[in-house]
């Protein structure tokens, strides 16, 4: 199991990892909102700006404060 940092001391497992998006668009606004509601958002910007949202297969969207480009640029390539 690889955990990718995500920002300020968070990980993330890589294998439950499903995309990694920018929250500019009014779909990812919209699924950040459906999240909310439902209790599935967590909030890892430690209340910076939002510059990423990371989807998850458990349905759980993450907020983080790094950009998607850096987030992709900790994955490591599987051997």
């Amino acid at each position: 199991m690889q955990l990718i940092n995500i920002g300020y001391g968070n990980m993330v497992s890589s294998e439950r990892l499903v995309a990694v998006v920018s929250p500019d668009s009014a779909p990812i606004k919209r699924m950040i909102t459906d999240a909310r509601d439902r209790g599935l958002l967590i909030d890892a910007t430690y209340g910076r700006k939002t510059r990423s949202v990371v989807v998850t297969d458990s349905d759980h969207i993450i907020l983080s404060a790094i950009s998607p480009q850096a987030i992709g640029g900790h994955l490591e390539p599987e051997e």
